[in-house]
């Protein structure tokens, strides 16, 4: 079980800066909080401690009124989670979902603006490199699509890893949102091209992400 923030950790969470996130504090408080995922360190000298997405979600779920009754928790511990198509609908839905996805995509431009070389937003950065799903299915729940559920594949979009090392495939249930979900990835970053699979001639989007 995620043990919940400390007061220290709370105050430092709030008073960062609330354009880049960036954090002030002594290093034993930076480190605890990079090893909770809510900050990183920036690479570059003067290597100075950034919010993570996760770390500018928390900071906004303190700003926000609490509810009347309890709220289960996160399927990940409280960890958000991107949906890719087929899983359980997480415990939050509606408005609060929609408020933790904008602040996800929100957080990973940040992370973009910081991490990458240039200072770029409108590329992928590392972590996303790696994280090839999650960024792919950020990118699209950011941009409203709506995921498949997890009894019927056929209601939204799937995103799944292919034997390419730094590809993805969507499926959507038609040619419309397929194509809509190709515009997004490019929108978002992503090359994006249409393909159909020899076997079962299933259309597919595969998308990686661009480096320049």
């Amino acid at each position: 079980m995620t043990r919940p923030l400390t007061a220290a950790q709370r105050r430092l969470i709030e008073a960062a800066d609330p354009g880049t996130g960036r954090l002030r504090g002594t290093e034993a408080q930076l480190t605890a909080l990079v090893k909770r995922g809510l900050a990183f360190r920036h690479p570059r000298p003067p290597h100075d401690h950034f919010l993570t997405p996760a770390g500018h979600r928390a900071r906004e779920a303190r700003s926000e009124p609490q509810e009347n009754e309890p709220q289960a928790p996160a399927p990940t511990g409280g960890v958000f989670t991107a949906r890719v198509g087929g899983e359980p609908a997480p415990p939050a839905e509606g408005p609060s979902r929609t408020r933790e996805v904008r602040s996800a995509w929100q957080g990973m431009l940040e992370l973009r603006r910081m991490t990458n070389p240039d200072g770029s937003t409108d590329r992928p950065c590392a972590w996303e490199r790696t994280h090839l799903v999650q960024a792919a299915a950020l990118a699209l729940e950011a941009a409203g699509h709506r995921p498949a559920g997890v009894t019927d594949g056929e209601d939204g979009y799937q995103v799944r890893d292919t034997p390419q090392p730094d590809a993805v495939a969507v499926y959507a249930p038609d040619a419309t949102m397929l194509r809509a979900c190709a515009e997004t990835l490019e929108g978002a970053g992503w090359q994006a091209g249409e393909y159909t699979e020899p076997r079962t001639r299933r259309r597919y989007v595969l998308a990686s992400p661009r480096r320049v």
